[in-house]
């Protein structure tokens, strides 16, 4: 049997789940071609290109599309029909062979559009879940959810602090805790801090040159920090997609800001480019009062720490993001981190509510 040329997909994607996967790739795999249309109500909290992006890398063999539609649905009303079919034309105005939906509509619009339907799991027996289900509670439907929505729905915490204040034992200590909550908890993920690889692969390369060199003979260049806050924001995006409801990072590609500030006595605007292509929701600022140096071969001029601490606090408080500073010993620190983590997941994941159906 000849497979239809051009397929269609539509629907909100508010935010896509694995029902929304397994018909867009029923429909691939039914059509020589398919295009995936995104409509978008002005009301929706998730951006249209966002939901595009997040659908065209889980989908790289599908042209994804998008369309603002802000007519509520009605099946019963002839002028809302023809509303809707208006929009979907003007977005896909080529020729539709086949209409692959999952919906008691899909044939009624398939008529309208001139095109064969192809019901995809109506029943939703494949896969129990809906959009509505995934905002009402986006952790309980995590494992509907495949990486690039994790990716963007994931609350992001980082631990940040001056040197040998505790944030890779910190980040650490609480992606262990969530892990021991189970279920999709035990998914939850640390991204490590690059930095620290960055370091010792120099101190490593100038030793191969110089067999006594120690960590005072390395020399850093402004260059250095936006590779670092690059492979900083890699290393995070890998971890976020295969990981739980809440990512710990140890250091982020704005913290890179501050120690570009401590190697290299000023900003590079490059860092903050990378800083702000990923919002994080909460910073763990460890404090370093109380907390003995260690010098590990990596680490010195323990006299700043108090500095690095205020140009933390101090660029967090400029920037307006969410932060809590821990202080006192490690157990009270995880005990304050996890009751501001809770309190971050407790009021997390608004979503609004999208336009009314009738039917």
């Amino acid at each position: 049997m000849t497979k239809p040329d051009h397929g269609l997909v539509l629907g909100k994607f508010y935010p896509p789940h694995a029902g929304h996967h397994h018909l867009i790739r029923t429909a691939r795999a039914g059509c020589e071609r398919l295009t995936v249309l995104v409509s978008h109500a002005t009301v929706e909290n998730i951006p249209l290109a966002t939901r595009m992006a997040w659908l065209q890398e889980a989908h790289p063999d599908a042209r994804v599309i998008g369309t603002v539609d802000d007519v509520h649905m009605d099946l019963h009303d002839e002028a809302i029909w023809q509303a809707h079919v208006d929009i979907f034309k003007a977005a896909v105005p080529e020729r539709i062979d086949a209409l692959f939906t999952s919906e008691s509509y899909g044939p009624e619009l398939a008529r309208r559009l001139g095109a064969a339907h192809v019901e995809v799991d109506q029943d939703r027996g494949a896969f129990p879940i809906s959009g509505t289900k995934v905002r009402a509670d986006p952790a309980g439907s995590w494992d509907y959810l495949e990486g690039p929505v994790r990716a963007g729905l994931a609350l992001r915490v980082v631990a940040l602090g001056a040197e040998s204040t505790g944030t890779t034992t910190i980040a650490e200590a609480l992606a262990d805790h969530y892990r021991g909550r189970g279920g999709v908890w035990s998914l939850t993920q640390c991204a490590g801090e690059y930095g620290r690889t960055f370091s010792e692969e120099r101190l490593l390369a100038l030793q191969a040159e110089r067999p006594d060199a120690t960590w005072a003979d390395v020399r850093f260049a402004t260059e250095d920090f936006p590779v670092i806050a690059e492979r900083q924001l890699e290393l995070e995006e890998r971890a976020v997609r295969i990981g739980g409801p809440v990512l710990f990072c140890d250091t982020d590609a704005f913290a890179t800001g501050i120690w570009h500030e401590r190697y290299m006595g000023g900003r590079n605007p490059a860092i903050d480019e990378v800083a702000d292509r990923v919002a994080h929701d909460l910073y763990l600022l460890t404090d370093h009062e109380g907390v003995p140096f260690e010098d590990d071969g990596l680490r010195s001029d323990e006299h700043l720490r108090p500095w690095m601490t205020a140009r933390f606090a101090a660029e967090l408080e400029r920037t307006g993001r969410r932060y809590v500073t821990l202080r006192g010993p490690h157990e009270q620190r995880l005990k304050h981190a996890v009751e501001a983590v809770d309190a971050l997941i407790e009021g997390g994941w608004r979503f609004t509510q999208p336009l009314p159906e009738y039917r």
